[in-house]
């Protein structure tokens, strides 16, 4: 009997805002910087590259080229394509005071 597998799209599971927001909050948190550009381009496919493109103010193709593996966005691109999903950079205490 053979196996039939498929590839996993984590993209495909980013059905609604608050599964990105998560995904990349998560993301943000446990990732290295190559991680975290990687999943920040998995939540734009989830969106859409094309609309999240538009939003950025960003074309399709340099968005690709940005997100893709070797990519090396720099931070404005990096603002630009967070605030197209609706997200805000934040930063907060590495640690918690004790």
């Amino acid at each position: 009997m053979t196996l039939k597998t498929s590839r996993l799209d984590i993209a495909e599971l980013l059905e609604t805002e608050e599964d990105i927001q998560q995904f990349l909050s998560v993301a943000a948190e446990e990732c290295t910087p190559e991680e975290f550009i990687h999943a920040l381009g998995t939540a734009a496919r989830a969106r859409g590259m094309t609309a999240v493109a538009r939003k950025a103010g960003v074309t399709r193709a340099s968005l690709y080229k940005s997100l893709s593996e070797g990519g090396n966005p720099q931070f404005e691109t990096i603002y630009k394509i967070c605030n197209a999903l609706g997200l805000r950079l934040t930063a907060t205490p590495k640690h918690a005071s004790v």
